[in-house]
């Protein structure tokens, strides 16, 4: 326990020791109109109780301030709730004709969020409330983007953080040498002037987390605990998981397209020494006992290569076919927004 409380203030430390390096003079102003995106897939029972906790937080910070909750097709009364609450809070509604994905979700948000900075969390309480003063501290010292860095491996499974460590080793290798942060999610703020460029970015296929690096401004990290699901089930399961991954790797790094060169360049050089040591041996000893059960396994072996290169190729095409159709990344199905006189009645 000691260990890992030294650990912790060694993370703090060095965040401070960043924050005095990086930090400017930067003319805040002392009122911002502050945004809350919240994507919300089922999550009528979270809600109730978190949009009421939400706005205290949030008016500590400044009295303008607004929360846009975008159904992401929901199934159970998530809208009929956020309407109800628009009534006595500063709650707008996005809400989409079906489910569309959580990153989809987060980029309607940025598109439709009037705040002169954003900040971004889920809504089953798994993101602490009592870490937006210490994101709002930050940006007052002039950070652009400020990212909650989840402690621990949570109750993640053995092979869900092995795979997870893969993907982020491919992607540390990546070609466009995009850092990503392992342990970041899209718990974090943003300034106005980074949500405008992500709104400019064009690409269908969306990966936010490695968007939120490309861009990058002044950032900065901050654990923080992970808390325990109040209500439901999380909709990101392994097929879930697994697509995203996959989408992140297609968008940011050409790397499966070059290990499948390399593969296959290596594979054509040993078929040539392996060629030549027959031939040599041929020519010395003579014809023994013919191979079939080596060629038999070279064609598979072969063959297994050739179609899994295919498919790494196909990735990209099915990619650039997304982004050549130019659909939108999602459909808006109905708006609601609440009356003007909630945020002045928040506000006094």
């Amino acid at each position: 326990m000691d260990d890992m409380n030294r650990e912790e203030q060694n993370i703090f430390t060095a965040i401070d020791c960043q924050a005095a390096k990086t930090s400017m003079i930067v003319q805040r102003m002392p009122e911002p109109f502050i945004g809350c995106v919240i994507p919300a897939y089922n999550e009528a029972d979270n809600l109730v109780s978190l949009i009421p906790l939400l706005c205290v937080q949030l008016a500590q910070l400044s009295p303008k301030y607004e929360i846009l909750i975008v159904d992401d097709g929901s199934q159970d009364n998530t809208a009929e709730v956020a309407i109800k609450l628009a009534a006595d809070y500063p709650v707008r509604l996005l809400q989409f004709a079906r489910n569309f994905g959580k990153e989809n979700a987060l980029t309607a948000g940025l598109d439709h969020t009037r705040g002169d900075l954003v900040i971004l969390m889920d809504a089953d309480f798994q993101h602490p409330l009592d870490v937006l003063p210490q994101f709002f501290a930050y940006w007052l010292q002039g950070f652009d983007m400020v990212y909650g860095i989840r402690k621990g491996s949570g109750n993640e499974g053995v092979w869900r953080r092995y795979f997870s460590g893969l993907f982020y080793a491919l992607m540390a290798r990546s070609v466009n040498k995009v850092p990503l942060e392992a342990n970041a999610g899209d718990f974090r703020l943003l300034d106005r002037k980074v949500v405008e460029v992500l709104n400019a970015l064009p690409e269908r296929s969306r990966y936010m987390k490695g968007l939120y690096a490309w861009v990058g401004f002044k950032t900065i990290g901050i654990p923080f605990q992970v808390e325990h699901r109040r209500a439901g089930t999380s909709g990101f399961n392994l097929w879930r998981l697994s697509e995203l991954a996959l989408t992140g790797i297609t968008s940011f790094t050409s790397l499966p397209l070059r290990l499948s060169s390399a593969v296959g360049t290596l594979i054509a050089i040993l078929s040539v020494l392996f060629g030549l040591y027959i031939l040599l041996k041929t020519l010395i000893f003579g014809v023994d006992l013919p191979g079939w059960a080596t060629l038999a396994v070279g064609i598979s072996f072969l063959s297994g290569i050739q179609l899994l290169s295919i498919g790494v190729l196909g990735e990209y095409v099915a990619r650039i076919f997304i982004e050549v159709k130019q659909r939108p990344s999602y459909v808006v199905d109905r708006v609601h927004d609440y009356a003007t006189s909630v945020l002045q009645n928040k506000g006094n």
